[in-house]
């Protein structure tokens, strides 16, 4: 039995441990971001913006209850400063690596070539970590939730859920800007940027991944999926804009993305999937993509379709400057959506 510990209390909310269904635990590490940086504080402004958001939804409401009163519990069972902490060590090593792999196109210095071993075996740990973590909420009949940092914090998430539930039954609902299908992008065993990849090379992987909003990728994620037709279905936001510009409603957009999905469904959610200005600060922002609202009205169709959200994570979610909050209030926004399908879908 887990000693009740009480929450910090996301969405002002006062839950502990035992009694809650949604653990959500904060992940605040960026080691091999090569762009834009503040993934590792994401966590922090999500958490931070979260009592703004409004707890009554007729969504997630009845007369009976609200979606919330199963449970929402901001978990530091895991240390996430310690995560934080090796994060920042590594970080400046990982830059070294990059700065000669796009000075060079490749990584042949002896420092660089150790500095990427300790990156990797550092990056390793923390999929470990969430891994471990991940398998004990499970165990426990909960519903398991990574808050991040880059998009490479919830390998460990997903390879403890596949296990878990029979991998066979199992498919990823991946919302991103990004294919995030290049093999050890840069060196790197677990880029951000690899993270869908390397779900697809888990001895257990997912029976299906169905990815939306992809639109900026390279030549070698492309043939990737057109290799794994079986196992991937990408809804290229250019092609959605192509079906809602010639008046194909999103409904019916959506029932094609949830009918390509299995019965039991982990969302990973990528921040920078919606449009950018919804989350300016992300730090690869790419035009185009989901509004908020089309996003939530997907997961909604999710939810009503029967299919059980199983996990999920979000990420890439960064702080403005100056105490700009508003990347931070649209996250929190989004994971109350999140939480509140998955705690539905899991009380059936």
């Amino acid at each position: 039995m887990t000693k009740q510990r009480k929450s910090d209390g996301i969405f002002g909310l006062c839950a502990d441990y035992d009694s809650s269904l949604i653990i959500l635990m904060p992940v605040p590490w960026e080691v091999t971001t090569s762009y834009g940086s503040g993934t590792s504080r994401g966590p922090e402004a999500i958490y931070s913006a979260s009592p703004q958001v409004d707890l009554y939804d007729p969504r997630f409401s009845n007369d009976a209850a609200d979606a919330f009163t199963a449970g929402f519990f901001w978990d530091n069972h895991f240390d996430s400063k310690a995560l934080y902490e090796q994060s920042e060590r590594l970080k400046p090593l990982a830059q070294q690596v990059i700065q000669e792999w796009d000075d060079n196109g490749a990584i042949t210095s002896r420092e660089a070539i150790n500095n990427l071993e300790t990156v990797n075996s550092g990056c390793a740990q923390m999929v470990a970590t969430v891994y471990t973590r991940t398998k004990e909420i499970l165990e426990q009949d909960k519903v398991p939730v990574v808050i991040g940092g880059d998009h490479s914090t919830p390998l460990g998430a997903i390879r403890a859920i596949c296990e878990t539930h029979g991998a066979e039954k199992v498919g990823v609902l991946h919302i991103d800007a990004h294919a995030d299908l290049r093999l050890a992008y840069q060196g790197f065993q677990f880029s951000h940027a690899s993270i869908m990849r390397n779900v697809c090379q888990l001895k257990k992987p997912p029976q299906k991944l169905v990815q939306v909003g992809i639109r900026d990728y390279c030549r070698e994620e492309a043939e990737f999926i057109r290799q794994q037709t079986e196992r991937i279905q990408t809804f290229f936001d250019q092609e959605l804009k192509r079906q809602l510009f010639t008046g194909e409603p999103w409904e019916s957009i959506c029932e094609k993305i949830v009918s390509s999905l299995p019965k039991l469904v982990y969302v990973s959610f990528d921040i920078d999937g919606l449009s950018p200005e919804f989350c300016p600060h992300t730090g690869t922002p790419v035009p185009g993509g989901l509004s908020f609202d089309q996003a939530s009205y997907l997961l909604e169709k999710v939810s009503r379709s029967g299919r059980k959200i199983v996990g999920f994570d979000l990420n890439e979610v960064a702080p403005g400057p100056n105490d700009d909050e508003w990347d931070g209030n649209v996250g929190a926004r989004l994971l109350f959506q999140l939480c509140s399908w998955a705690a539905l879908t899991n009380q059936v």
